[in-house]
């Protein structure tokens, strides 16, 4: 639901069972041809036993293309952008056989987005796609239709987390930072400052076959952090500042997806400068969990780092008077996610904390630093009196 695949692109693969080879393509391409020497007329598109299939650029000729296909290999999430989050491809195959029980399921599928991280199980049978053929107006049944089902796993895709976070409060001076090497300090040694002569050096924001980020030296050494900060208190709503920055020299995030739980997430009231779609639950009746996306042409792209690398929003809850509290870090969220990976947050015992307050505050009304406003202007009173 909020997991794309950016730059540059989806890889598919898999082992075919027989001696199958490609003939034709309509939608994609093959990375190899393999060996094809055994035909000698007409060569088929890939003759590779384990072939690997990318998507075609926009731009490929109109016969070339296929329905749905034909976008670098850029996956918007599902939950973002249904018509973009689909891909598909067309190919002739043979010897395949004519019929379910010669027909032989490939083994061994294999998925790549921009790195590694997804685990593809077997194909599985299903009941058989209904589409429509060239008559519009007539269904058609295919022979077979099977199903392969593949999952990512942050902890397989890299070693440390892409993204953290970091708190601030306008009862609090406070500012908790993100922890030190929350992304690993790997890139410690090459990292670049912000202001050194390198970032005006052709080419040096050019992204690298390998992916390599070119970090922004910082104390967190992460390719983007994420703030949250909570600015204001009404008596019965609260509102939040999200800023999502952007430290890699070389990488741009078009359309970004941010996630986001924690508990008050069902009283979303209005949210400014992004998208926001709650994330429903499919076994329990939980909703405190949302996602955020930019607005189309607007803040959908975050850029690399410096000047137009920063996207923020602010968003206004409704107060439930039976949770909410800004006391014991009630306010931050419990989890966050940038582009469907889980980002490191700072430990709960650094984050901003309350003032002490003469008077309890009652839980949706004013603040501990009016309290105090209120102290002194008592004291002032009496000495005049």
């Amino acid at each position: 639901m909020y997991r794309q695949i950016g730059p540059p692109g989806w890889q598919l693969g898999w082992t075919w069972a027989e001696n199958e080879v490609i003939w034709n393509m309509f939608g994609a391409q093959t990375t190899e041809e393999g060996d094809c020497s055994k035909f000698k007329d007409i060569l088929p598109h890939c003759c590779d036993k384990t072939p690997t299939v990318i998507d075609l650029l926009p731009s490929v000729p109109y016969t070339q293309k296929y329905t749905n296909c034909c976008k670098a290999g850029v996956l918007a999430a599902l939950g973002q952008d249904p018509a973009a989050s689909l891909a598909q491809f067309q190919i002739s195959v043979a010897p395949a056989g004519t019929s379910v029980e010669t027909v032989r399921l490939p083994e061994n599928f294999t998925l790549l987005g921009p790195g590694p991280g997804y685990t593809c199980g077997p194909a599985k049978i299903v009941p058989p796609t209904h589409f429509f053929g060239k008559d519009s107006r007539r269904k058609t049944q295919a022979l077979m239709t099977w199903n392969v089902t593949c999952t990512y796993s942050q902890l397989l895709a890299r070693k440390y987390r892409p993204c953290c976070v970091s708190f601030s409060t306008f009862y609090n001076d406070t500012i908790t930072s993100c922890p030190s090497c929350a992304c690993g300090c790997e890139h410690k040694s090459d990292c670049i400052k912000s202001d050194s002569k390198l970032l005006k050096m052709e080419g040096i924001h050019t992204p690298k076959k390998d992916n390599m980020p070119l970090i922004q030296c910082t104390q967190h050494m992460c390719p983007i952090r994420v703030h949250w900060h909570v600015k204001v208190n009404y008596v019965e709503y609260w509102r939040v500042k999200i800023s999502i920055t952007n430290f890699n020299y070389r990488m741009n995030f078009s359309e970004w997806t941010l996630v986001v739980q924690h508990p008050n997430m069902n009283n979303v009231t209005q949210v400014f400068s992004y998208q926001y779609k709650p994330l429903l639950p499919y076994y329990d009746s939980i909703n405190d969990t949302g996602m955020f996306y930019g607005m189309k042409y607007y803040n959908d792209i975050l850029e690399e780092a410096g000047k137009f690398g920063s996207v923020q929003s602010e968003i206004l809850f409704r107060k439930d008077p039976h949770t909410f509290t800004f006391r014991q870090g009630w306010a931050f969220p419990r989890k966050v996610y940038f582009n469907g990976d889980e980002c490191m947050l700072p430990p709960p015992d650094s984050y901003p904390y309350l003032p002490n307050c003469g008077l309890k505050p009652p839980i949706s009304t004013t603040l501990t630093i009016i309290c105090s406003f209120v102290f002194v202007f008592f004291v002032i009173n009496m000495k005049i009196q």
